[in-house]
Order: C-alpha cells, then structure tokens, then sequence
C-alpha cells in the first residue's frame, strides 16, 4: 500500500511541477473576421488542470462546464463510499479472524469457519483495492478532463466548418454510399 502511496505523490508532485513550469501568461489574438477578434489564453488549459488538481470540479466550473461537477462529486463519492466500506468489512473480519486464532469463538460471524473468514478478508481487501485505484483514476481523469475542454474551448467552432455524415449514391452500380462531408465556406 506504502508503494502505491508513493507513487501516487510522485504522479500529483509532477503534475505540479508541470503546471507551474510555466513562466508568463501569454494572450494571443486570433482574427476571424476584419471586425471581430477573438482572445486565446495559451495558458488556460493549465490553469484548469491546477484547479481541478486543487480541488476536484474546479476546473470544470473554471471552463464553464458546471453540469460536469456532480457527475465528478457522484464518482468520486461512489468510489470512496466503497473504499470505506470494504475496508470496515476487511477490518471486521480480520479482528473475528484473530480472535478465532485466541481460541474465542464469540464473534459475531461465530456461524463461519476459519476458511470462510479468510476468504471474506481476501475478498474485502481486493475490493478496498480497487476502490482506491477507481479514485485515483477518477481524479486523474477529472484533472485530464479539464485540461481537454480547455484546450477544445479555444477552437474555431462555426458555421463555417461542417462536418456531416451523408448518403451517396455511386453513379457506377447504382448502390448507396455512406460517406462523411467536410464543407468550409468562404
């Protein structure tokens, strides 16, 4: 458990690291139209990165997205629910367990034999496990999330550009064709 510790401190210490590596905040204008210019900040997705490393949900309500916070807040508490939960089971079995090896058979799994008993601490010790790597997981992809709808928010998005599923015709057989359109209007 201590290994894992540490190298979810050393993912979160570089993860750090990399945020403030950077140095200045740089704005850079993009022209869409002669009278309209559109802001950009390079450094955006960073910052939405740090948010949400600070605090889970932050850096989606820095981008916008506040619809993304309760699905985060509902994942994460999912994942620590169980983690809490195998645990307090794994440590109620481990205690009956060696209570049985004292000689006491006054326990409350007294209906269980000793086979039976390690086998539910096994069980419980894999799920509380895996709890804690789905909450690793679910923070790294909340920190992830952030910093892709960051990047996304900063593309040219309009009417302009289409991207369209159609059905062709092919003029040689006669059969349909499914193709994808790509239309950029002037």
């Amino acid at each position: 458990m201590s290994k894992r510790i540490f190298i979810l401190s050393l993912v979160f210490l570089f993860g750090i690291n990399f945020v403030f590596s950077q140095q200045k905040e740089v704005k850079i204008t993009i022209v869409k139209d002669s009278t309209k210019t559109k802001e950009i900040n390079p450094l955006a997705p960073s910052k939405a990165a740090f948010y949400s490393a600070i605090l889970p949900g932050l850096g989606q309500v820095y981008n916008k997205k506040y619809w993304k916070v309760p699905l985060v807040y509902i994942a994460l508490g999912t994942a620590i629910y169980s983690f809490v939960d195998s645990n307090k089971k794994y440590n109620q079995f481990r205690d009956a367990y060696k209570r049985r090896l004292e000689g006491y058979k006054d326990d409350q799994f007294s209906f269980l034999d000793s086979d039976r008993l390690i086998a539910a601490q096994k069980f419980y010790q894999r799920n509380r496990d895996l709890s804690a790597f789905f909450i690793a997981g679910i923070y790294i992809i909340n920190i992830l999330d952030a910093n892709v709808d960051a990047h996304l928010l900063q593309f040219n998005v309009n009417d302009k550009l289409t991207l369209k599923p159609d059905v062709l015709q092919n003029d040689i057989n006669y059969q349909r064709n499914v193709a994808l359109t790509l239309n950029f209007r002037f």
